[in-house]
């Protein structure tokens, strides 16, 4: 073998040891090339079917960090709410849906977004013990969906979430004042009883009750009373009776 042929050899051999090694600086060292917004969208869509909900959550978040003008994102933005729905994280879910209405306050799927707000609140406050004031939220958003959307299928079911949430914030005051009917405060409990009997009338159940309740708590209560606090209560009663 010449020298001019070793040569020409050692030189091929350099050149694909380049090549090669270019292969593997950029396998090694350089970063994967990212997913496209359509692949982030499919592999969400994937994860949902498969109720991997928070691999969902990742792939969703990905997208509408990185693609945010992306045709695929307001449906994966809601995605991302249905994914945190689904994985009991009632006030992600809410944030994600709200953000989906900020940004796109007309879009068809608006009907389903107010709908999952409401929802979502409600399951977040589901215990009874709980403070229920952010259920006055979840009626506001029920109710803009009964008046904006009446036609849709979740303004027609709008209703029996307003009936719900009304429900759960007597049943929160009931709860109160069965506690103080319990320890023998019975003034205080009165004075619940009859919150309820004068916030709630449409409610006919939970009127019925706590109007009744009201009524023992006030006997006990009276006595407890001096002759003066007696009048005093008495007083009240009769305008709250009146009233009703």
């Amino acid at each position: 073998m010449t020298r001019s042929t070793i040569a020409r050899a050692f030189c091929l051999a350099l050149l694909l040891f380049g090549l090669s090694g270019c292969g593997f600086i950029d396998y090694y060292f350089l970063p994967p090339p990212e997913d496209t917004a359509q692949e982030l969208w499919e592999a969400g869509r994937e994860a949902m079917k498969e109720k991997k909900y928070t691999e969902a959550q990742e792939y969703f978040l990905k997208l509408k960090d990185r693609y945010p003008f992306s045709p695929y994102t307001p449906d994966g933005i809601v995605g991302l709410g249905d994914a945190y729905f689904m994985d009991d994280k009632f006030l992600q879910a809410a944030d994600a849906y709200k953000e989906f209405e900020a940004l796109h306050p007309r879009h068809e799927q608006i009907p389903y977004v107010l709908y999952q707000v409401g929802v979502s609140i409600f399951r977040r406050l589901d215990s009874i013990d709980m403070p229920q004031d952010g259920l006055n939220e979840s009626i506001q958003y029920f109710t803009v969906l009964k008046d904006a959307y009446p036609n849709t299928q979740w303004g027609k079911d709008a209703p029996n979430w307003i009936v719900k949430c009304r429900t759960r914030m007597a049943q929160h005051e009931i709860f109160i004042a069965d506690f103080y009917w319990n320890s023998s405060r019975y003034g205080a409990a009165w004075k619940r009883y009859m919150y309820v009997a004068e916030n709630f009338k449409d409610l006919p159940e939970i009127y019925k009750y706590s109007k009744e309740r009201a009524q023992v708590s006030y006997l006990e209560y009276q006595k407890t009373l001096s002759e003066k606090e007696r009048r005093e209560a008495e007083g009240t009663w009769h305008k709250f009776l009146k009233w009703l």
